[in-house]
């Protein structure tokens, strides 16, 4: 009984002095925050709440059986045979470019957007792993990026989508936020920024369907059905959402993460059509698919946000989930060619426009 007592005590003290000196767990939101945040709808009982019921509150045993799940399952072809080819970008073009609206695909969920003459980062998470420490997670399919974060140009504005290590790493905002301008967030995620060094003044906070614009693009701040949180104590204290990002002649819808839902359909109505959508597909199972969509339902996300192409997003980037790999563009792939909807696949590195309906692309990883 004494063993398991001191067992227990060491394991509380290293989790204590791990949120303590780990900066990477970011911030928490205040008091005088949640004052704030309490005129938002999404808000209650001092949480943010998605507008169904979900996620469901899984019960100890029901999270001890899905962690066995998870690290017991065999998965064929869960990673890449070799580490995926990244196709190379030269600096000093990507800092000159100034023309039509096109994007760089860096992995995962994460984008360069060169749109109306600015520089924007979409969920720019460049770490070797999704999460807290090194030790903490398996290592990204690739290992290099069409451009370092040191090769990118100035930086005029980054977009997250939530505080999800997957999308949020304290690594590169570090070394991105003095080369950046401008931080555009959903409620709350704005704490871990400032905890980490970045004045108040480059952050916009935003609620869901609130518009801001930024230089002569549009930002709208739109639905999503998610959660968040960094460490064990502070979930849904930040808000999550998806991305309407216009210029003049543009019109680019960004997921985040989302299970699927009837927001799509409202985006679709209040902002549609869509030039490009890119749509999460990936790191799902049934037993969340509340909040990460199936790939034949993210085909159906399309269709209600009523774009013209398709990009799957949240693959080709880290093993998160127990499916394998490839089973994201494939299983979305055949179920758009019945809803005739195009998907596009570019590879990790290689620039596509927002208005494009002329490229076709090759299924790169089928031999990977």
């Amino acid at each position: 009984m004494i063993t398991i007592f001191a067992i227990i005590g060491v394991l509380i003290l290293v989790y204590i002095l791990f949120i303590n000196f780990t900066p990477s767990l970011g911030g928490d939101v205040s008091e005088e925050q949640q004052k704030i945040y309490q005129a938002s709808h999404q808000y209650k009982d001092g949480k943010f709440n998605n507008t169904n019921l979900v996620p469901k509150k899984l019960s100890f045993s029901e999270n001890i059986k899905l962690m066995y799940t998870f690290f017991t399952t065999k998965v064929p072809k869960d990673r890449p045979m070799e580490d995926l080819k990244v196709k190379k970008l030269s600096a000093d073009e990507v800092a000159h470019y100034k023309g039509a609206a096109r994007l760089v695909w860096f992995g995962h969920s994460a984008f360069l957007l060169q749109m109306d003459g600015q520089n924007i980062l979409i969920d720019p998470m460049f770490g070797k792993v999704a999460a807290p420490h090194p030790l903490l997670g398996g290592n990204r399919f690739n290992t290099e990026f069409p451009l370092t974060i040191e090769e990118l140009p100035e930086i005029d504005a980054i977009i997250f989508s939530h505080d999800h290590y997957d999308h949020l790493d304290y690594e590169s905002v570090m070394k991105l936020k003095d080369k950046t301008n401008q931080f555009f967030v959903p409620l709350g995620v704005g704490t871990h920024l400032t905890a980490w060094g970045i004045a108040k003044d480059k952050i916009t906070e935003m609620d869901w369907w609130q518009e801001t614009t930024f230089k002569d693009i549009t930002l709208v701040c739109t639905p999503a059905q998610h959660f968040s949180g960094r460490k064990l104590n502070n979930g849904q204290s930040t808000l999550w959402s998806s991305w309407v990002i216009q210029s003049k002649d543009e019109n680019l819808f960004f997921s985040g993460d989302s299970g699927y839902a009837t927001h799509f359909t409202e985006i679709g109505n209040k902002y549609g059509p869509f030039d490009l959508a890119l749509m999460e597909c990936g790191q799902y199972n049934k037993m969340w698919s509340d909040i990460h969509m199936m790939p034949e339902e993210t085909a159906q996300a399309g269709i209600d946000v009523q774009t013209k192409r398709i990009m799957p997003i949240h693959w080709g980037g880290f093993k998160l989930a127990l499916h394998s790999w490839t089973d994201p563009v494939e299983r979305l792939q055949s179920k758009a060619e019945g809803l005739n909807l195009q998907v596009i696949t570019p590879k990790i590195g290689e620039q596509f426009f927002v208005k494009d309906s002329i490229t076709n692309y090759t299924h790169w990883w089928e031999k990977l």
